[in-house]
């Protein structure tokens, strides 16, 4: 489980604005975080966005999106939330897959786990459905989802793991205790809440993975699915800290509820599909060493990967991606630490380095 952090339903006293999958933008951030509202608005304005297609309920139909991805839809697949089949008509797809590290990032759907293990993701997918704006359900059959996403392997099959997706609004995350620059508990006065992400929390069914493609089931509508195998990895494992020096912008470490701060650390595997999101901040740190950390003795020790640093800070982007072999801590230390230097990006500077992810 995660170390220091509090769970919460949705719909607590805290929620001050919605966040769903369809619109989780500047509505979430509050108004008086303008540098908040500054990334927010690069992230909704290049994430990936939902296809739209139209199939016949009677007889099904294969469609693929513009990313590859290629979804087998049985004939009668489809019921109204009464129960009542639907027999005939023209169903409107919504299809939103992810499969890339860039759109995982720009999407905030990063691939990890309700309690805080990395997954190497096969694919991520939502599927919605209507008729007449009627929104609908599957009548328990399936659609089967192909996705671009190999194994890596030479001429062998993997079964990977079916995933739920369990979106930000719907665990409200806080700490009063956590840890400082040393990687040492400490403890703040008012609790702060930690910028969420979509997790994952696994479910029953079986994918399978080929050097070039991956296939699962979407056994539900208007949820997320993902196929993902846990990254285990034998080897001692270490907490990371992210340093950001000057770049780091305070109001990160206000207390606003919101999936969305101005400063935020990635970290992508080398060679895998995997992408984590470092939330955790660093608590009371010393100068410089504001920054975020990962859930405790969570990454291998000798992991290659990349690091992207962000910020948005007195209205301009600042970041630093920075290739890192994950160490052994220090004598008398419990962590490594990275520290970043950021230099100011621009838009499409920032979108590029955001891109560069997808071949690391």
């Amino acid at each position: 489980m995660k170390k220091n952090v509090f769970f919460a339903a949705a719909l607590t006293l805290f929620i001050a604005a919605g966040i769903t999958s369809c619109k989780k933008g500047a509505d979430a951030v509050l108004p008086k975080q303008k540098d908040g509202k500054k990334l927010t608005e690069f992230f909704e304005k290049y994430q990936r966005s939902a296809e739209t297609f139209t199939v016949d309920a009677a007889t099904g139909g294969i469609i693929t999106t513009s990313k590859g991805s290629k979804l087998t839809i049985p004939a009668g697949a489809f019921k109204k939330l009464n129960g009542n089949l639907v027999a005939s008509g023209n169903v409107k797809i919504k299809v939103l897959d992810i499969f890339k590290p860039s759109d995982m990032l720009l999407g905030n759907k990063p691939t990890i786990t309700t309690g805080g293990a990395m997954l190497e993701s096969f694919g991520e997918i939502r599927v919605d459905a209507t008729i007449n704006d009627t929104v609908l359900a599957l009548n328990d059959k399936p659609i089967i989802v192909v996705m671009p996403v190999g194994n890596g392997a030479t001429g062998q099959q993997r079964e990977i793991p079916m995933w739920n997706g369990v979106e930000p609004d719907q665990i409200q995350e806080f700490v009063t205790n956590g840890h400082n620059h040393l990687n040492q508990p400490t403890t703040i006065t008012q609790q702060v809440f930690v910028a969420t992400t979509l997790q994952w929390e696994q479910i029953n069914g079986l994918g399978a993975a080929t050097p070039t493609q991956s296939t699962f089931p979407i056994d539900a509508l208007g949820q997320w699915r993902n196929c993902d195998a846990l990254y285990n990895d034998p080897r001692p494992k270490t907490t990371v800290l992210g340093y950001f020096g000057d770049g780091f912008n305070p109001e990160s470490n206000e207390n606003i509820n919101s999936y969305m701060k101005p400063s935020m650390l990635f970290f992508k595997t080398k060679t895998t599909n995997t992408l984590i999101r470092f939330t955790v901040g660093i608590l009371n740190a010393a100068p410089g060493k504001d920054g975020f950390l990962s859930y405790q003795n969570s990454i291998p020790v000798g992991q290659e990967g990349t690091f992207l640093a962000i910020s948005s800070k007195n209205d301009k982007f600042y970041a630093e991606m920075k290739d890192v072999t994950i160490g052994t801590p220090a004598p008398g230390a419990n962590f490594f630490g990275v520290d970043f230097n950021m230099t100011e990006v621009s838009e499409s500077g920032l979108l590029s380095l955001i891109n560069q992810l997808n071949t690391k």
